[in-house]
C-alpha cells in the first residue's frame, strides 16, 4: 500500500521539487528521488530496515524498504537497534517510545495506519506543496516522521533538509523560499525568537513535543505577526489535536480540536482516549490493553469543553519531559545505581534553569562520600545528555511513607518546596526521611 501511494505521488509530481539539502545545495525532483531509491536494494537486518540520519539517505532507506515490503524501525543517529523477535507480523512501522507507563517499548503500525496519520495531518494543518516543510526535526522521531517524511512521500509536500537548528542555519535554509511550513519544538521556537531570527518566510508555524509557553506564543505573534499552532500527538496514535486559531491562546493548557478523523474522549479517570484509523495496532512484542482495537488510552489528564477542544490537566505517572524528550526516572536511577558508591536514589522532574521547562533531579545516598561532579561524570558516560540530572541532593538514606512507598512527587515537594524553591528536605505529608 505505501509503495503504491509513493509511486502515485512520484508520478503525479515527477518534475516538481521533492527534497532540497540546504547544506550541500543539492536538490531532487520526485522522479529523481524515485530513480535513486530504485538503484539499490533495501538495507535490512533479519527482515527489518533501520533508516537513520538526517539526510536524504534516510528517505531512500524508507523507500527501499517499502519497495521490498520490509517493516522499518527508524533510529536516531548512534542509536542501537532493539532486539526484537522475528518474523515481524504484518507491521510496516515500528516506533521506539516510552508508552504510557514510562517503560521503553515498541509501537507497531500497519501500512493503513501510517497513511492515515499523514492524511489527517495534511488535511487538518492544510499542508500544501507550495509551502515546503523545513526539516529541523529528527526524521526518526514520531513527530518528524509524521510531519516531514510521510507528507513528502505520500502527499508530495517538499522537504528542505537542515543539518542544524541553530538560528542562523535555519534562517539561511529558509531564505531561498517564498513560503515555508516550520514544525518544531518550543525550545527551538524560543531560541529563534530570542535571536530575532525567525524566518520571515514561515507561513505555517507548528509546535509540539512539549507544552508551548503562552508568553512565547504571544511574544512571537506581537513581534512577527506569526501564530504558532500548538499540536498534540503521541507515538501510539499519531496526531491528536491541533490549535487552528489565528491568534494566540489565552490558556496554555488548550491544545485545540481533534484532528480530522480523530475521535477524542475523556475516560472515567479523566484520561484522554483516542480512537481513529491512525491508532497503532499494538505494543509489540508485549501487547497492552491500553493500545488495542483502534483505541489508545493515554496517560494525559484532560478536559473536553462543549466545543470539543481539549485542555491538558497534567499527566499520570512520573515521566519527565526535557525539551520535548521523554526521560524515564527508572532508567536514570538504574544508571546511577551502577556507580559502585551509590546505594539508593530517586529521580524526578524539577524546573530547569529557565524556570519554563523540566530537567532531571536526583536524590541519592552512598556507602562512601562522593562529589556530585563525580556522579555527574559517571552518568554522562551512561546516559544521553538530556537524561543527566541537573540538580542533585545527597542524603544519608532515603525514607518511605507509612505504606513503605517513596512517591517521587513527595520527594520533589520536600527538596524544592511547594513553590519550586529549594526546600530543607523535612517531613512532608506523613513521609519520613531517614
Amino acid at each position: 500500500m505505501l509503495e503504491n501511494r509513493w509511486r502515485e505521488t512520484a508520478r503525479r509530481n515527477a518534475t516538481r521539487l521533492a527534497v532540497h539539502d540546504a547544506t550541500s545545495g543539492r536538490s531532487w525532483t520526485f522522479s529523481e528521488l524515485e530513480a535513486e531509491a530504485d538503484t539499490a536494494p533495501a538495507s535490512a537486518s533479519e527482515g527489518l530496515s533501520h533508516p537513520q540520519g538526517r539526510d536524504v539517505g534516510f528517505l531512500l532507506a524508507v523507500l527501499r524498504a517499502w519497495r521490498a515490503g520490509l517493516p522499518i524501525c527508524p533510529l536516531e543517529p548512534g542509536q542501537s537497534a532493539p532486539v526484537l523477535p522475528r518474523p515481524i507480523p504484518g507491521f510496516s512501522l515500528l516506533k521506539l517510545t516510552s508508552g504510557s507507563t514510562g517503560t521503553p517499548r515498541v509501537v507497531a503500525l500497519n501500512a493503513a495506519q501510517v497513511a492515515a496519520d499523514a492524511d489527517q495531518i495534511v488535511r487538518t494543518m492544510g499542508l500544501r506543496p507550495e509551502w515546503p516543510n523545513l526539516g529541523v526535526l529528527s526524521l526518526a522521531h514520531s513527530y518528524g516522521f509524521s510531519n516531514l517524511v510521510t507528507p513528502l512521500l505520500l502527499h508530495g509536500i517538499p522537504l528542505v533538509l537542515v543539518d542544524s537548528p541553530l538560528p542562523r542555519s535555519v534562517a539561511a535554509a529558509a531564505a531561498p523560499w517564498e513560503s515555508i511550513t516550520l514544525p518544531a519544538v518550543p525550545a527551538l521556537w524560543r531560541s529563534w525568537h530570542e535571536a530575532d531570527l525567525i524566518p520571515r518566510q514561515v507561513r505555517l508555524a507548528v509546535s509540539a513535543g512539549a507544552p508551548l509557553p503562552l508568553p512565547l506564543e504571544q511574544e512571537v505573534f506581537e513581534r512577527h505577526g506569526l501564530k504558532i499552532h500548538n499540536f498534540l500527538g503521541a507515538s501510539e496514535c499519531g496526531g491528536i489535536a491541533f490549535d487552528r486559531s489565528d491568534v494566540p491562546r489565552t490558556d496554555p493548557t488548550c491544545v485545540g480540536l481533534p484532528l480530522e478523523g480523530v475521535e477524542a474522549s475523556v475516560d472515567e479517570d479523566g484520561t484522554l482516549v483516542v480512537r481513529g484509523p491512525a491508532v497503532a495496532s499494538t505494543y509489540w512484542p508485549e501487547p497492552d490493553p491500553r493500545l488495542a482495537d483502534g483505541t489508545y488510552r493515554s496517560s494525559d489528564l484532560v478536559h473536553r469543553d462543549d466545543e470539543g477542544r481539549l485542555w491538558l490537566r497534567g499527566r499520570v505517572g512520573d515521566i519527565i519531559n526535557v525539551a520535548g524528550r521523554k526521560v524515564f526516572p527508572g532508567a536514570v536511577e538504574q544508571a546511577a545505581l551502577r556507580h559502585p558508591a551509590v546505594v539508593d536514589c530517586l529521580a524526578f522532574g524539577v524546573p530547569d534553569s529557565t524556570g519554563r521547562g523540566e530537567a532531571v533531579g536526583l536524590v541519592y545516598s552512598t556507602r562512601e562520600p562522593i562529589e556530585d561532579s563525580d556522579l555527574r561524570a559517571f552518568l554522562s558516560s551512561n546516559l544521553s545528555a538530556w537524561e543527566v540530572p541537573r540538580r542533585w541532593w545527597h542524603r544519608p538514606a532515603l525514607g518511605a511513607d507509612g505504606r513503605g512507598k517513596r512517591p517521587r512527587h513527595v520527594w520533589r515537594a520536600m527538596l524544592l518546596g511547594e513553590g519550586g524553591a529549594e526546600g530543607d528536605g523535612r517531613r512532608v505529608s506523613g513521609f519520613r526521611q531517614s
